[in-house]
């Protein structure tokens, strides 16, 4: 008996990673003249690149965070995504104010394209700290109307699984000790490319 699994989609080749940041970068300059996003037309887009897509777009200032808006779930073509969210990213962020035209020439920029989530399965606290891995996992914690995710590249500066999940249940809202048998994790990997 076969078991049908999710496989997940092949990376990006150079050409394509170009284009998203590129069209990231366009939507934002685009933005600070329209106030909008930058329409995009999927159709003017090869196949791959119009695949429903999950992405996250992450602004830096000479490595300082200056904006991260994303999609956990694919909703839309991803030049649709990765434009919508460079556009969130540099005027929509809560934490900072809307990014100005000076800071146009000085912002990097990362997209990261998600595979679709799995959800893990674990007993206890300790069992999930055992099957994480570091690096390489973004994280989605749930409870109730809690919710939080980290993206892979955290693990760069939380790179203890304990303090990587502390900060994680903190994020959702959560007292960093909390634990109860109705947390739910979903774990998902990026393929990340800046400038």
């Amino acid at each position: 008996m076969s078991l049908s699994r999710t496989v997940d989609p092949d990376p990006l080749d150079p050409a394509q990673r170009s284009t998203l940041l590129a069209l990231a970068r366009e939507s934002i300059a685009h933005g600070l003249d329209q106030g909008c996003p930058l329409p995009v037309a999927p159709s003017d887009y090869p196949a791959d690149l119009r695949a429903r897509r999950a992405t996250f777009v992450t602004l830096e200032t000479e490595g300082t965070l200056r904006g991260c808006i994303g999609h956990l779930e694919a909703v839309q073509p991803l030049v649709l995504d990765v434009a919508e969210n460079a556009f969130a990213a540099a005027f929509r962020d809560p934490r900072f104010q809307p990014l100005t035209r000076p800071e146009l020439t000085r912002i990097s920029i990362e997209v990261s394209v998600l595979t679709p989530s799995r959800p893990l399965s674990f007993t206890s606290e300790a069992e999930l700290l055992r099957i994480i891995e570091p690096g390489r996992d973004g994280l989605i914690l749930e409870e109730g109307t809690a919710r939080g995710t980290f993206l892979p590249t955290v693990w760069e500066s939380l790179p203890e699984p304990r303090a990587f999940l502390r900060q994680l249940k903190q994020k959702a809202g959560l007292p960093p000790d909390h634990w109860s048998d109705r947390i739910r994790v979903r774990r998902y990997r990026t393929e990340s490319f800046s400038e």
